[in-house]
């Protein structure tokens, strides 16, 4: 497992040196952390007498790496650890290694293109997949449940809860509509996705994207995708978000959420605003969990069997 884990990072540094895209580093300790109300975070106190901070680690590079972005790096990527507070499991484990990279000038149909490129080189001489899959998020969510996932109807949500023995999303749920999306594509839609093959779903409701930008076409989706293999979640991409209030209102918005759920506050990201605020040239980029991939490469059922100190024997 040590040596597929190096070959695999060697392989991925090759792709990138051969586009001339630029291998970064980033803190992973920050005064900022993300507002994501799906998430949480781990904190530690910087001491330094007669002051104390609180500072966060990172669940993403991503708003670092923006600020190169802004800059003036070009195109870039890092391999990282990352962190993510009370996720555990065969899927989880609370310290976990990401990919992520942004290409300068890239929309997102680009960006899945160069996401299928690297899959394929990366998956190729260890199993034959079968050609890439891409559908849309309202496509796919409706194929599978019959549901618009862009017009909530809480009525017609609660029944299918019932018809399909998730009474509990009801009380989980209530009427965020985001909470819902989330709950019934995680039972009935991702587990039937990219069946030994590479699935691209695209064009997410508005109400789940708080890093992409609204589609200039369709203000109801914003630009993202999502990678799966094998029903197991890869990957989330964005066409970037440049507008630097509207960035600012949705920090707002999701700070406000986690208060009302009574999650750990979090501390809105100044400096990427900042970046934005100077310039975040148009991108695409994405996060891919490296972890994840080396379970699908080594036919593994767990994320422990592909990590050489899971935490619980960190």
């Amino acid at each position: 497992m040590l040596r597929l884990r190096a070959q695999v990072f060697n392989d991925i540094r090759q792709f990138f040196s051969a586009r001339a895209v630029l291998e970064v580093e980033t803190p992973l300790l920050s005064y900022s952390s993300i507002t994501d109300p799906q998430l949480d975070f781990f904190t530690t106190d910087y001491c330094l007498p007669p002051l104390q901070h609180t500072l966060f680690l990172q669940t993403s590079p991503e708003f670092a790496m923006k600020r190169l972005l802004a800059a003036g790096s070009g195109s870039i990527y890092q391999i990282c650890k990352a962190f993510r507070n009370g996720e555990a499991g065969r899927f989880h484990n609370p310290e976990f290694t990401l990919l992520e990279w942004y290409r300068v000038g890239f929309k997102l149909p680009q960006l899945m293109d160069e996401i299928a490129e690297l899959l394929g080189v990366l998956f190729n001489g260890h199993r034959a997949l079968n050609p890439t899959q891409r559908f849309s998020y309202q496509e796919i969510f409706r194929s599978y449940t019959g549901l618009n996932p862009l017009e909530f109807s809480y009525q017609d949500y609660c029944a299918y809860a019932q018809n399909n023995h998730k009474p509990e999303a009801v009380s989980i749920c209530g009427y965020d509509h985001a909470l819902w999306l989330d709950f019934i594509f995680s039972h009935n839609v991702q587990p039937q996705l990219g069946k030994n093959a590479v699935c691209m779903v695209y064009g997410y409701p508005a109400c789940q994207s708080s890093l992409a930008r609204i589609n200039e076409y369709n203000s109801q989706i914003t630009d993202r995708v999502e990678v799966f293999i094998n029903g197991i979640e890869l990957g989330n991409g964005y066409y970037e978000l440049t507008d630097p209030k509207e960035q600012c209102r949705r920090f707002d918005e999701e700070i406000a959420i986690r208060q009302i759920r009574k999650r750990p506050a979090s501390v809105k990201g100044k400096h990427l605003i900042a970046a934005l605020e100077a310039g975040l040239p148009e991108c695409s980029g994405i996060a891919i969990g490296l972890d994840r991939l080396l379970m699908l490469l080594a036919n593994s059922a767990s994320i422990d069997d592909v990590l050489n100190f899971p935490i619980q024997r960190a």
